[in-house]
């Protein structure tokens, strides 16, 4: 093994068009990552190698590798074996949302889905979760970008790539609403639906669950009790066993009909005790700004 790739940290990024590759890069670009967006497949190895020959000066790479290169692209899955096969470590970071979100945002940008040719957007993007199904699986973590704000991906990108965040484990706690939709990068996803409704008072109706009238009326049910103890010992049980088979993310997410009162106040209350016990977290409310709707 050579000096320089004991330290070199290899990060492929890759994913759906349209789920924010560009903005990845650039936000790893400024942590100091040296990045090269659609590099050929065929080139990996070699890239590599010139990286752990650089005496330090490049002890952590980004590529961006995606169906832009066409029949290229297919060379990835053999690239990918030459790197295990000399056992050179690597993460592969997968972006993808929604379909509803893809189309807006290729609407709004007016740029040519890379797979459009004689297809309709909608036939592009379910083609290219086709040709990308077995990439997702071998990935190290996966993100949805669909209800991401800029600023809260560049948050979520800093605590696990910064200098201070690579290699740690972090929890990403999200609320959500039924209604709206599971989020797609779950691993865990928790049900509270269960839990007395706050909407049906008409004082909480438009409140949301980061209120304190609200926060009270979920907590103090001996239902909730109950259930957060379990789930909290459900989690503190998992979460060494995630941690030994390598996974450097978590997400849980925590639902309830319109992600506006319960599982925002569940959320918040169990990330608040994992940070307790000593782990990274990050928490979102995915739905909370949509309180205004009914639920």
């Amino acid at each position: 093994m050579e000096k320089n790739e004991e330290k070199l940290h290899i990060l492929i990024i890759t994913g759906l068009s349209g789920a924010g590759k560009t903005q990845v890069i650039n936000c790893l670009e400024d942590m100091g990552y040296y990045c090269v967006d659609n590099l050929p497949p065929a080139l990996l190895l070699k890239f590599v190698e010139l990286s752990m020959q650089s005496e330090g000066r490049v002890d952590k790479v980004a590529l961006v590798i995606d169906v832009r290169g066409g029949e290229f692209f297919s060379d990835l899955t053999q690239s990918l074996q030459e790197l295990e096969e000399d056992r050179i470590p690597y993460e592969i970071l997968f972006l993808e949302a929604s379909d509803d979100v893809l189309i807006r945002r290729f609407k709004e940008s007016r740029r040519r889905h890379p797979l459009s040719d004689r297809r309709q957007l909608t036939e592009a993007i379910q083609l290219e979760r086709r040709m990308l199904e077995e990439l997702r699986g071998k990935a190290n973590l996966v993100i949805d970008t669909s209800g991401l704000s800029p600023r809260l991906l560049k948050d979520k990108l800093q605590s696990l790539y910064s200098e201070s965040g690579t290699g740690k484990f972090t929890v990403n706690i999200a609320s959500f609403g039924y209604k709206w939709g599971i989020p797609l990068d779950s691993d865990i996803v928790m049900d509270v639906r269960f839990l007395a409704n706050p909407f049906y008072d008409p004082h909480m109706r438009m409140l949301t669950g980061q209120d304190r009238d609200v926060i009270e009326y979920v907590l103090d049910s001996p239902v909730t009790k109950s259930f957060t103890r379990r789930f909290l010992n459900l989690l503190k049980y998992l979460i060494p066993y995630y941690v030994q088979e390598g996974k450097t993310n978590l997400a849980v997410s925590i639902g309830c009909t319109g992600g506006q009162h319960r599982s925002v106040v569940l959320a918040d209350y169990v990330a608040g005790h994992l940070k307790k016990m000593g782990y990274n977290v990050l928490t979102r409310h995915r739905d909370v700004a949509k309180y205004k709707m009914e639920e």
